[in-house]
């Protein structure tokens, strides 16, 4: 009885097996794979694609920052202040102007624009209007201006 016991190490020791004696459970599919990317990550690919198609004929947008947020505020105190919405009209997407040493931005709401549409090649077409409405208002511009195969799709 003199032989002395270890104590056990304080804080969370990781697991090796789970309690069913199976092992960890891993990724479901490995990180290079599309299945592994999560819809946000996804949409923001759909969004940079978009811009990429742009800066080739608008290379000032380089200047623009391009941001994806999953909703609208309600408070109207976001991209596209000025507009306010209601209910019957959830805005797709905002701009913000360039103030105060900031750049101007590009705002796309994601959760918006996902529940309109069906499957991704649906989805990237709708990035794309919205990107191209946004940078028209931002410039001062009609879409056809921007991109001359706005509504074409």
């Amino acid at each position: 009885m003199d032989s002395p016991v270890t104590p056990r190490p304080a804080g969370p020791v990781p697991r090796r097996r789970d309690r069913h004696g199976r092992g960890m459970r891993g990724p479901i599919a490995p990180p290079q794979v599309p299945l592994a990317a999560s819809r946000a990550e996804t949409f923001a690919d759909l969004v940079q694609d978009s811009v990429e198609r742009l800066e080739r004929r608008w290379p000032q947008l380089a200047d623009i920052d391009f941001l994806v947020l999953d909703v609208p505020r309600l408070d109207g105190a976001g991209a596209g202040a000025g507009a306010g919405w209601s209910d019957e009209a959830v805005p797709l997407g905002g701009t913000v102007t360039a103030r105060e040493g900031r750049p101007a931005r590009v705002v796309i709401y994601r959760r918006p624009v996902e529940i309109r549409t069906k499957g991704r090649d649906e989805r990237a077409a709708l990035v794309h209007e919205v990107v191209v409405e946004q940078v028209a208002d931002l410039l001062g511009l009609t879409p056809e201006t921007v991109d001359p195969r706005y509504g074409e799709d």
